[in-house]
């Protein structure tokens, strides 16, 4: 067994073809500017181009280089928050428009596959809740009337998961799940957005967005201009909002383990247990004779622990002793996870005055190949003018009465974080800081990001976060500057990987 941090490239970016885009030139013009090349960014151009519509996809990464580059690929309409929790926020009502939607992103997965000729792996196949930790039957017996109540009359109980290497327990039966390789159908999905007159640029990092009242406006940070009748921001966490939406949400690292075993030896399957944070488990082909097991988990939130080497230790003992075919750990990633107050995704128009021709993505809650293809499904309906019964579900203005004590833990949490102002520094000179770490150390007043490269050079930028000013901690297996309150992350050298911060990491300022 690996005891190592190791590389943290995921298994797709490892086996995928990525094509380039050029950056943004010139000021441009369009129909629809969409912020984010992942999932949902990309998958809504491809609708609205097929609609018709004029479209400009900026991303300052490659496409999929975000989180859709670090997913496991869980097709799924079997909610992970548990339909029964989805019942009780957002009624029967909303527990059927949940699954009926989750069900009809997969649908359209496997359209466009057909349609474009896409290969990419997709598979129909089941999906297995079992029970993890100190769960027990009665969880599983709820979950089950609630699917049904949602309208998936065909789950079914099960005394045991079928053909696996360990004895389940009692589980959960979903038909007709799905699976895929998601880096292979967004790089074709991207290509059809192309040949449908889409304009895909890369490399080009909005710094700036005016919501204009007819025809909004961002700016990258070379000073290039998009004007657009309508603005999308599919970026994880939405950049175009300062407060509200992140007060609803939370961010969380989670830790996957990519393990080598023979061809066949693991049925193709999804399975999750009842676990909190819960195992999530699936098999992708692989080459030479062997699957690769993907086993992910061990959440936390993001920056508030740097602890990956033991998480990733804890998943793969835990899939050790489930799957004892497992010849080797060939692939460790982590990815962000953006978790609402109520268990839904916030798809649809932006709350606030520039709501009508201003939409967000947000808030995957650990489910963003479904979510973001329902956003490009509704988003195109809104664009578009056609009717949805979708909308209300997912709408980001909403607020959830019934959420209100996650609401005010979240909240409170994220609070607690700014007491790092007054804390000393993990180090007190960059002397004590390792080549290729990172440490925070106080200076007076300010609180700096020291990061020692590999040659020995010194780098150093504020620690203090660009978004709501939190101070920021090293996050050790990413190389990255991750922030506690709302999911920032920066490298190394400040520049921003992930939002809603927009700017880099400031200089160091003098006392």
């Amino acid at each position: 067994m690996r005891s190592d941090s190791g590389d943290t490239t995921s298994l797709w970016m490892a086996t995928a073809e990525m094509p380039s885009y050029p950056p943004l030139t010139e000021d441009a013009t369009a129909d629809v500017c969409i912020v984010g090349a992942g999932i949902a960014g990309i998958t809504t151009a491809y609708l609205l181009t097929q609609a018709g519509k004029r479209v400009v996809v900026l991303d300052d990464g490659p496409v999929g280089g975000g989180e859709t580059g670090r997913t496991t690929a869980h097709l799924s309409n079997a909610i992970d928050d548990r339909f029964y929790r989805i019942e009780h926020l957002h009624g029967e009502r909303g527990s059927r428009i949940a699954a009926a939607s989750h069900g009809a992103a997969i649908d359209r997965i496997e359209a466009i596959v057909r349609a474009e000729g896409i290969d990419c792996d997709f598979e129909r196949v089941d999906g297995y809740l079992f029970l993890g930790g100190d769960g027990e039957e009665e969880e599983l017996a709820r979950e089950l009337e609630a699917a049904h109540r949602a309208g998936l009359n065909d789950v079914e109980p099960l005394d045991r998961i079928p053909k696996v290497p360990f004895d389940s327990g009692p589980c959960l039966r979903f038909p007709r799940q799905g699976q895929f390789h998601p880096l292979a159908y967004l790089m074709a999905l991207a290509r059809a957005v192309t040949r449908n007159g889409g304009r895909i640029y890369t490399g080009s990092h909005v710094a700036e967005f005016e919501p204009k009242p007819r025809r909004p406006q961002v700016k990258t940070t070379e000073k290039k201009t998009v004007t657009a009748d309508a603005m999308v921001f599919a970026t994880n966490s939405p950049i175009n909002d300062w407060v509200k939406m992140h007060t609803k949400q939370s961010a969380y690292r989670t830790f996957v383990v990519g393990c080598r075993v023979p061809r066949g030896s693991v049925p193709k399957a999804l399975y999750w247990d009842t676990s909190n944070p819960y195992h999530y488990v699936r098999i992708q082909s692989g080459v030479n004779g062997s699957d690769v097991l993907i086993v992910g988990g061990e959440d936390h939130k993001t920056g508030q622990k740097d602890d990956a080497a033991e998480r990733f230790i804890r998943l793969e003992a835990w899939a050790y002793d489930r799957f004892p075919m497992i010849r080797s750990v060939d692939y460790r990633w982590s990815g962000q996870v953006m978790e609402p107050v109520d268990h839904v995704a916030f798809i649809g128009h932006n709350p606030g005055s520039d709501g009508k021709n201003v939409y967000i993505v947000t808030a995957d809650s650990g489910q963003g190949m479904t979510h973001g293809t329902i956003a490009g499904m509704l988003i195109t309906d809104l664009i578009t003018g056609r009717a949805t019964s979708w909308e209300s579900l997912y709408d980001p203005s909403r607020v959830s009465l019934k959420a209100g004590v996650e609401f005010a833990r979240q909240n409170l949490n994220v609070a607690a974080q700014y007491r790092d102002y007054i804390t000393p520094g993990e180090v007190s000179s960059p002397d004590e800081i390792a080549r290729g770490s990172g440490a925070i150390i106080r200076r007076g007043r300010h609180k700096v990001a020291v990061y020692r490269d590999e040659t020995g050079a010194v780098h150093e930028r504020s620690a203090v976060c660009t978004h709501l000013f939190c101070i920021v901690d090293w996050n050790s297996t990413e190389k990255t500057w991750d922030c506690p309150c709302h999911g920032s992350r920066f490298d190394p050298l400040g520049k921003v990987v992930n939002g809603p911060a927009v700017a880099p990491l400031a200089e160091v300022e003098d006392d």
